[in-house]
């Protein structure tokens, strides 16, 4: 049996975080799961805070809102400070290591140090350390069939940017090979 995703996605305004938990939303969806996505973020279009709810299950969803995440991605300094101890213990934590170079001390969750943001610049692909990091919850969580996450992604990028499914999709997969 599947187990309920309930995840925050936090960072800056512009890292892409309402982009992936979009993305993670229309994966359940496609699967056929109750979904949830319920975004916000401050009054600065780039640079301000944003984060992200998501929750996919096979049980109606009583809140978007999720106070308890069991998965987090974490892409800056004061998101991992404001997350990090909301995540029940057995949860996940994904962190941008390029971004956050706090660590956790707890120690009953699996907290994971991803250089994201570095991955990106490296292989060409900058401005999509959102989706390594997705692909690396992917990896660790399997919330979703992989075709349904590649299906999400399809849906998610928008005609006008067809040409960045290609590195999107590179993106998840350099995610997924992530220890």
């Amino acid at each position: 049996m599947r187990t309920d995703l309930n995840l925050v996605l936090a960072g800056f305004g512009g890292q892409g975080l309402l982009f992936a938990g979009k993305v993670t939303a229309y994966a359940g969806l496609v699967e056929g799961r109750e979904i949830s996505w319920l975004p916000s973020y401050g009054p600065e279009m780039r640079g301000g805070t944003a984060n992200c709810s998501v929750c996919v299950s096979d049980e109606p969803i009583g809140s978007p809102l999720v106070l308890t995440p069991n998965a987090l991605i974490a892409m800056n300094l004061p998101s991992f400070d404001k997350f990090i101890d909301t995540v029940v213990p057995g949860g996940v934590a994904l962190i941008d290591s390029t971004m956050v170079s706090a660590k956790t001390n707890r120690t009953d969750i699996t907290a994971i140090y991803v250089p994201a943001t570095k991955l990106a610049d490296d292989n060409g692909l900058s401005g999509l350390a959102n989706i390594i990091l997705l692909g690396r919850l992917y990896k660790e969580l399997g919330f979703c069939s992989e075709e349904a996450l590649d299906k999400g992604l399809a849906k998610c990028v928008p005609a006008s940017k067809a040409a960045m499914l290609d590195a999107n999709r590179k993106a998840l997969k350099l995610g997924m090979e992530q220890p």
